[in-house]
């Protein structure tokens, strides 16, 4: 076809268009040239005027005309293809707003409440059902099966009728409550009366109407007994429970058959009939009944019944033995208390307490609010402490010369108290290492004498960051740690509880005022899930000979580079198994062999040896700075491209070079001595000898404050040294350690030292040639880890009193003289409104709220502001210096509590008085026991 012909066609059938859409404008009464407002013409063009908005609209009215007019003209199938096709081209919100629109016009009459309601309402509506008819419910769909089968339905159906699960279902199990019904129920044997007969020989027996009388009073005694121990069970199961508690490891998934009730009422009859005798003779007793959740089959309402009935007519001279919990006290100085918490066993009562600013009166009083009355099987004492002292509270010192004073006598005597007696298995168990030393030994056999108990503590013999708690524990019976915590938790606190307390530190401070008005156990046990469940601690649960063999099989796979690296190291590690002897031993001793098996002389070979194996890792962590931090930056400055200055270099490694040199010769010679080992084998004189050195770890201590600042001085200042500490921190030649934690292994080894001597002179005779030494140097030794603690304690405190410096502002200089910080606590102030009334009668109210810090010579009080953080939940504390009081001038009188109020006390100075209450009980016993000490103190001084 030609291009004329093509134009032609087109013409024509424009003009056939138009013709047609002319008769359309006619028959609408309407011209089809209609002139637009901005003076142009549209003769039904297919454009569209985006910016003339009336245009837009004008055309747009006319062409939905035009197509609701032929819509009108479609058939019913053309209608719904149209609407088909007009819906694909939607999109979603069009299609929302379609929806929406057919909801108003058409709505649904009949729909699921399931679908519509939330799910707590629906679970609501079913609850009312009864079990048949919620079984029934189940079977309507999927969705209806699964919302009938959920716990929440099903366990108070179990409860009410006394049926209890004998395992706590894990986080992803569902449907337990609803199989345990059923198996009840299913196995319910109800006895008819022949039955009976056939079981008791009843049937048909004549009572008078006495003994009628008798017996029915005895079947309601039963009854109502164990409705009482059921309701016990109940109370004590909603107190001690863990709601965090991960219950994936309390036991199996799988559903126990109960026992079957009729059997085991055929075996009571027949026991009965032997024994031959009458029910109406026989003393009714008060019987236990056995309702503890465990994963044993005695846990079922009907075993529970039989023994019931047993205890009535079978046992009616001794009674069932009930298990009692064990007390375990957690001081806030162990590093990382809160993991610890979070590791306690379901059958242990736990108090953790703030050491700080705590006296033995409070703590015996908290103890006494959270025991309860109850008696306990053993006393778990978890503090910071040594070889041959504990330190239940900051500035108390129990040792063997103290232990017996008035105070401390009678909180021992107290506290023990609420344990059952050595005879019935009640002990006390020290998680310090006084069982290595012969101070410690001492102060056992006082504490033992004292407290009528048997006191254990472990030997202390291993070496590390609470591994002495793993180490063997004096006396004989069960491992004591594995009976207030968990085995995997607490071997993983034991390898990391240094480590860790930097990260509770932070997290404290954060979480602190959020769960303030917490109390401590569930603070506590709250940070430390969240530390378990991110940290991943339990993972790192690798002995210490299998990480280091894993070590040297990696770094020698670096420097061979074989074909195939997995086969190398399988051979590697084989191959140093072979040769260094690694045996999978049980870090838990054995608590079956008596002690007496070993003796002193095995003890004694052991000790030396794990004194050689830890002064090797020792020397290697000081080497490593030598080599890979000092020898560097040595070169670099010997090459005139020095990274830090020669004055810099010497005022960081120089201490800690001379450490290593002395170091090197006391394990050199600690080597051959163990090469020619022997019963009478002396190590005494070597340990003296060292001990003529101290002076180079004397220099290290004096400088350690002004070495870390060094370290961050020339960190921020010299880009240079910040990148290369960056490539040699952490690596596996520095054992994955920073500089900073290098330069702490020198304290922490003078403490190893101490430890060990202690265990090697308490396991060598008088008479041994090596005791006169040992004594020498352990009292060298002895000496010097005071004055580290001095140091210690010394730096510790102006930290504290320089953090509550920066805290209070317009505070006068604090830092003065001996002063340090005791404890801190926010008071309400009260103003009384009628003072001239009688005390029981007087109202307060609530002025301000203050800050109390008490210092050992005066009391700082504060004027407390919160101030809210917007679009956040975070709220800003400051404290204003409002008085300081000295402690001596001060005058404390105890408000007795009304129903107007509750923990108040009144602290008058010679100028003004303030009325002020706590929020809790503890925290004003706490506070006030404190103060006590505190102005007893400042008077005798003054």
């Amino acid at each position: 076809m030609t291009s004329v012909e093509l134009g032609t066609y087109y013409k024509t059938k424009n003009r056939g268009n138009l013709d047609f859409m002319n008769q359309w404008q006619q028959m609408n009464g309407s011209d089809s040239r209609q002139p637009l407002s901005d003076g142009t013409e549209t003769r039904f063009s297919s454009w569209t005027p985006v910016t003339n908005k009336a245009c837009n609209q004008q055309l747009f009215q006319e062409r939905t005309t035009l197509i609701l007019h032929w819509f009108d003209l479609w058939t019913d199938r053309q209608r719904k293809e149209f609407i088909c096709r007009l819906l694909r081209r939607c999109s979603k919100t069009q299609l929302k707003f379609t929806s929406d629109c057919l909801a108003e016009s058409v709505p649904i009459t009949r729909t699921d409440f399931t679908a519509v309601l939330p799910r707590f309402l629906s679970l609501y509506i079913m609850s009312f059902l009864s079990p048949r008819d919620v079984c029934a419910a189940a079977q309507v769909c999927w969705h209806w099966r699964f919302l009938a089968e959920q716990d929440c339905l099903w366990s108070p159906k179990c409860i009410r009728l006394g049926w209890f699960l004998p395992y706590s279902p894990s986080d992803h199990e569902y449907g337990a409550w609803k199989r345990h019904y059923v198996a009840c129920t299913a196995s319910l044997d109800i006895l008819t009366a022949r039955e009976a007969a056939d079981v008791y020989g009843t049937l048909n027996e004549s009572l008078t109407a006495p003994e009628e009388q008798e017996d029915r009073w005895r079947e309601h005694k039963i009854r109502q007994t164990i409705r009482e121990k059921i309701a016990e069970h109940k109370q004590a199961a909603l107190r001690t429970r863990r709601a965090w508690l991960n219950t994936s490891k309390l036991g199996t998934s799988s559903i126990h058959k109960p026992l079957s009730l009729t059997a085991a009422l055929v075996q009571l009859g027949e026991k009965c009939r032997l024994e031959n005798s009458r029910v109406s003779s026989v003393e009714i007793r008060e019987p236990w009944l056995d309702l503890r959740m465990s994963n044993t089959l005695e846990s079922t309402c009907a075993t529970s019944v039989v023994k019931t009935m047993s205890s009535l007519f079978c046992k009616p001279v001794k009674s069932s033995y009930c298990p009692l919990p064990h007390f375990l006290l957690v001081s806030s100085k162990v590093p990382g208390y809160e993991l610890l918490l979070a590791a306690v066993q379901v059958s242990v009562v736990v108090l953790p307490y703030d050491s700080q600013g705590m006296t033995l009166e409070a703590l015996l009083s908290l103890a006494e609010g959270v025991i309860r009355g109850r008696m306990m099987q053993s006393l778990g004492i978890l503090v910071a402490g040594s070889t041959d002292e504990l330190t239940l509270t900051d500035g108390l010192r129990i040792t063997e010369k103290t232990v017996l004073t008035p105070c401390v006598r009678e909180f021992w005597e107290k506290l023990c108290g609420w344990v059952v007696p050595a005879s019935d298995g009640g002990s006390l168990n020290i998680f310090v290492p006084l069982a290595s030393s012969v101070a410690g030994m001492d102060l056992m056999r006082k504490l033992s004498v004292l407290t009528g108990l048997n006191v254990r503590a472990p030997t202390g013999i291993c070496t590390g960051s609470y591994q002495h708690i793993l180490s063997e524990w004096s006396g004989s019976g069960e491992f004591p740690p594995l009976v207030y915590l968990h085995e995997s938790l607490l071997l993983s606190w034991c390898r990391q509880a240094e480590g860790i307390e930097e990260a509770c530190k932070e997290l404290r401070k954060h979480l602190g005022p959020r769960l303030d008005f917490m109390c401590q156990e569930i603070r506590g046990r709250i940070l430390g899930l969240f530390l378990w469940d991110h940290i991943k601690m339990p993972v790192i649960s690798l002995k210490s000979e299998v990480m280091q063999c894993l070590v040297r099989g990696l770094v020698a796979l670096m420097n061979e580079t074989p074909d195939d690296p997995l086969d190398f190291l399988g051979h590697f590690l084989l191959r140093s198994s072979v040769n260094s002897g690694v045996k999978n031993i049980d870090p838990f001793p054995s608590s079956e062999s008596p002690e007496g098996l070993l003796s002193d002389a095995d003890r004694r070979s052991a000790v030396c040896k794990e004194l050689l194996n830890s002064e090797k890792t020792y020397v290697r962590h000081l080497q490593a700075v030598a080599t890979v931090f000092y020898t560097p930056l040595r070169a670099a400055l010997d090459s005139n491209r020095a990274i830090i200055s020669s004055a810099n270099l010497i005022t960081l490694f120089c201490p800690l070079l001379d450490i290593l040199e002395a170091n090197n010769v006391f394990l050199k010679e600690l080597t051959e001595r163990w090469e020619e080992w022997a019963p009478l084998q002396c190590v005494g004189d070597v340990c003296v000898k060292f001990c003529t050195k101290l002076r180079v770890y004397t220099n290290f201590f004096n400088n350690y404050s002004t070495t870390l600042r060094t370290i961050d001085k020339c960190r921020e200042m010299l880009p240079v040294f910040r990148t290369f500490l960056k490539r040699h921190d952490r690596t596996v030649a520095t054992r994955m350690l920073s500089l900073q934690e290098l330069f702490l292994t020198p304290s922490a080894r003078v403490e190893e030292y101490v430890t060990l001597l202690q265990a090697l002179t308490l396991h060598t005779p008088p008479e041994h040639p090596d005791y006169t030494h040992l004594s020498s140097a352990l009292n060298s030794l002895m000496t010097y880890r005071g004055f580290i603690h001095k140091l210690k304690k010394s730096l510790d405190r102006d930290l504290r009193i320089m953090e509550a410096q920066s805290t209070i502002q317009s505070c006068p200089n604090l830092l003065e003289g001996s002063r340090y910080l005791i404890t801190t606590q926010d008071v309400a102030l009260l103003s009384c409104l009628n003072g001239d009334i009688a005390s029981s009668l007087r109202m307060y109210e609530h002025v301000s709220d203050l800050g109390m810090f008490l210092f050992n010579d005066a009391l700082v009080l504060t004027e407390k502001s919160v101030s809210n953080v917007p679009f956040c939940l975070a709220v800003n504390t400051t404290h204003t210096f409002l008085a300081s009081v000295a402690l001596h001038c001060l005058n404390l009188t105890e408000i007795t509590d009304t129903k107007y109020v509750r923990n108040a006390f009144q602290l008058e100075s010679p100028k003004r008085q303030w009325i002020c209450a706590t929020d809790r009980e503890e925290d004003k016993i706490r506070l006030l026991c404190a103060l006590h000490s505190a102005m007893s103190a400042a008077i005798t001084r003054n």
